[in-house]
């Protein structure tokens, strides 16, 4: 071997053993492994998504959750559609589905919630004798019962001193189809104040301080044809004793 080879193999055993001292150590601050499902985003990138935390347990906990509450992925049950209205397997429960058949968008509850602010805008229109406000919300038989009582109090001087406090109870007591007419019956329970005067003054009739429990029984009605989605007064009643 000649002294440049010597030179050589001299030089490589050097480096070899100076990368070997630094590179073969662990000095205790080396990163750790990457771990490609961790939730910590490096220091380094906001921008990297997070992967979701793996869960080795889940399908043991879903199984868990199954077993004490049935599937959760399952199409919850339908739920009665006349609850509150209408006892199930009730006469009237079946009633209130022909009409919603006849009618798909018949809702009981927003009917009633119609029912009662009609009652209200009734009551106190006739009590106050306006003709304006009755008439759309009466049949016109209705409307000409209605405005005949009005007159004859004009024409005796009375006058209608009334306070609505307000509708204790509304319900649906009664539903009938006729062709693609819908009719629904609704007893109303009411709170007030009324009384009549003549034109002096003088309380003839009821009392201005009372207040009154009051129950009538309304009939609706409205063409299921129709894209009026009013229900217009067609017969009134009294509680039955």
């Amino acid at each position: 071997m000649t002294l440049l080879n010597l030179i050589l193999l001299a030089v490589a055993v050097g480096v070899f053993l100076k990368l070997r001292s630094v590179l073969g150590r662990r000095t205790g601050h080396e990163p750790p492994p990457y771990d490609p499902y961790s939730v910590d985003k490096p220091a380094d990138n906001d921008k990297v998504v997070t992967l979701p935390t793996r869960n080795r347990d889940a399908g043991a906990a879903r199984d868990r959750v199954i077993d004490a509450a049935g599937d959760p992925f399952a199409a919850p049950a339908a739920a009665y559609r006349w609850r509150g209205i209408a006892d199930e397997g009730s006469a009237l429960a079946g009633k209130l589905d022909q009409v919603a058949s006849l009618d798909r968008y018949f809702d009981g509850n927003e009917f009633l919630a119609g029912a009662r602010a009609a009652y209200e805008m009734i009551v106190t229109g006739f009590a106050a004798g306006n003709r304006d406000t009755l008439k759309p919300l009466l049949s016109p038989e209705v409307f000409k019962s209605f405005e005949a009582a009005i007159t004859d109090r004009e024409k005796k001087g009375l006058t209608v001193e009334q306070n609505f406090v307000g509708i204790g109870k509304a319900k649906i007591t009664d539903a009938a189809i006729s062709g693609t007419r819908i009719r629904l019956t609704v007893s109303f329970k009411s709170e007030l104040t009324s009384c009549t005067r003549n034109a002096d003054g003088v309380v003839l009739e009821g009392d201005p301080v009372t207040i009154r429990e009051v129950t009538d029984v309304w009939t609706f009605e409205r063409d299921a044809r129709s894209r009026d989605p009013n229900w217009l007064l067609v017969a009134t009643g009294a509680a039955a004793d």
